[in-house]
C-alpha cells in the first residue's frame, strides 16, 4: 500500500496525503503526473489516492476504486424521516438512547440508520477488519455532507473501530450494547447490495459462527440480529427467529434476549 495524490493537486492536498501516510504507516509517493495504472504497475501494490473531495482506494484485484458514499442510507433516511417503515430498524427495534454494535460495518448504511434511530443520546459503534477500509469510511462519515442535516449528524456520531468483529466482541464487557448486529457479505450478489460491489474485494470474508453469536449474546442486552440471503442456512444453524419478507432477497434473523434463555 502507498498513498499518493489526485492528478490535479495542490500543496494542501499533498500535506494531507503525507499526514494520512503517517497515520496508516505506509509510504507516501509523489504522483509526478503518472497515471494510477502506471503507478500501480511500477509499485505493484494497492494505492490510496487523496483528492480534494474524497479518498479512493485502488485495489489491485478490482477495476473500480473503493470510496465512501452513503449508499442506500440516503433514500432510506428520507423515507424514515417522513414516517415510512424501514425493515432493518424494525428488526433491531432500537429506541432513542440505545447502543448499537455493527459487527460488519461496510459502508455504514445500516449503522447510519441506527444512529438516526438512537439519536444524540445513543451510541453506534461499527467494526471493520480491513484498516484501510475502516479509515476511508471513518473519514467519509465525518466529511460527507448531504442536504439532510439530521442525516449528516447521524453519520458523524458513528464510531469506527479498525478491528475484526470477533476480537472486538471478546473485548467487550457483558451487556455493554443493547443490540449487536451481523450483516455478512452475501455469497450471492443481490440487487439490494449492488452499492457495495467496490467493497467486495476488500472485505474480510469470515463466517458468522456459533462462537461469535455466543459472544454477541453475552455483549447484547436486548437482541442480536443477523441479516442474510433468504436461502442462507445460518438462520437455522444458529437458531435465529426469521423475519421473512415476501419478495425480499434477504431476511432478518432475531434473538430476543429479553424473552429467551441462552
Amino acid at each position: 500500500m502507498i498513498v499518493t495524490t489526485a492528478g490535479r493537486t495542490n500543496q494542501e492536498i499533498i500535506e494531507r496525503a503525507y499526514k494520512i501516510s503517517k497515520v496508516l504507516k505506509v509510504p507516501f509517493e509523489e504522483r509526478r503526473k503518472r497515471s494510477i495504472s502506471k503507478l500501480r504497475d511500477e509499485r505493484d501494490c494497492n494505492i490510496l489516492v487523496v483528492g480534494k473531495e474524497r479518498l479512493e482506494l485502488f485495489y489491485k484485484e478490482s477495476s473500480e476504486p473503493f470510496f465512501f458514499h452513503p449508499n442506500s442510507a440516503m433514500f432510506r433516511a428520507k423515507r424514515w424521516i417522513k414516517g415510512e417503515r424501514d425493515p432493518f430498524l424494525e428488526a433491531v427495534n432500537l429506541k432513542e438512547g440505545d447502543s448499537f454494535l455493527d459487527c460488519t460495518l461496510g459502508l455504514a448504511s445500516d449503522s447510519t440508520m441506527a444512529s438516526l434511530a438512537v439519536g444524540e443520546k445513543g451510541k453506534v459503534v461499527g467494526t471493520e477488519g480491513n484498516r484501510y477500509v475502516a479509515y476511508i469510511v471513518k473519514e467519509g462519515l465525518k466529511s460527507w455532507e448531504t442536504s439532510i442535516a439530521e442525516l449528516n449528524r447521524a453519520m458523524k456520531r458513528i464510531e469506527v473501530i479498525a478491528e475484526e468483529s470477533e476480537n472486538y466482541l471478546i473485548s467487550c464487557e457483558d451487556k455493554s450494547f443493547d443490540v449487536v448486529y451481523f450483516d455478512p457479505m452475501f455469497h450471492q450478489t443481490v440487487e439490494e447490495s449492488a452499492g457495495i460491489e467496490s467493497l467486495r474485494p476488500l472485505a474480510l470474508h469470515y463466517p458468522v459462527t456459533k462462537k461469535m453469536v455466543k459472544e454477541a449474546c453475552r455483549v447484547a442486552r436486548k437482541r442480536v440480529v443477523l441479516k442474510d440471503h433468504f436461502r442462507s442456512p445460518l438462520f437455522n444453524a444458529l437458531n435465529f427467529d426469521v423475519h421473512k419478507r415476501k419478495t425480499a432477497l434477504f431476511h432478518y434473523g432475531v434473538k430476543n434476549l429479553l424473552t429467551i434463555e441462552l
